[in-house]
């Protein structure tokens, strides 16, 4: 299973047992995208988001799914013996990866439109 499968199934079940938290982190899945064509957020090698244009909702948006994001990773190291720093590094390459042309990626510390 995909790291991005395992992080939506974790999603389902937040949704199931933590509604308030679940809605707003729901809202914040739905706004990732806007959030990133616009320049607010970004992928970092850390495998998290990062706030590129601080804004509040940019900021509120990159908390909640990066604490979803680490919950998964922690629970990925968990189940394969490696270490949360490891998971980490290949979420981030994965992310990097992905990340389409005109978007924001952290390279070195540094904001670029990739």
């Amino acid at each position: 299973m995909t790291m991005y499968k395992r992080l939506a199934s974790l999603l389902l079940l937040l949704s199931l047992s933590l509604p308030a938290v679940a809605l707003n982190l729901n809202e914040a899945m739905s706004a990732l995208g806007d959030a990133k064509a616009s320049g607010q957020l970004g992928e970092m090698p850390n495998g998290y988001l990062g706030v590129v244009s601080n804004t509040a909702q940019a900021a509120e948006i990159a908390k909640l799914i990066n604490q979803a994001r680490r919950a998964e990773y922690q629970k990925l190291a968990a189940q394969n013996g490696i270490q949360l720093s490891d998971v980490e590094a290949i979420a981030g390459q994965k992310a990097l990866g992905k990340t389409p042309a005109g978007q924001f990626i952290q390279r070195q510390g540094k904001w670029q439109v990739k």
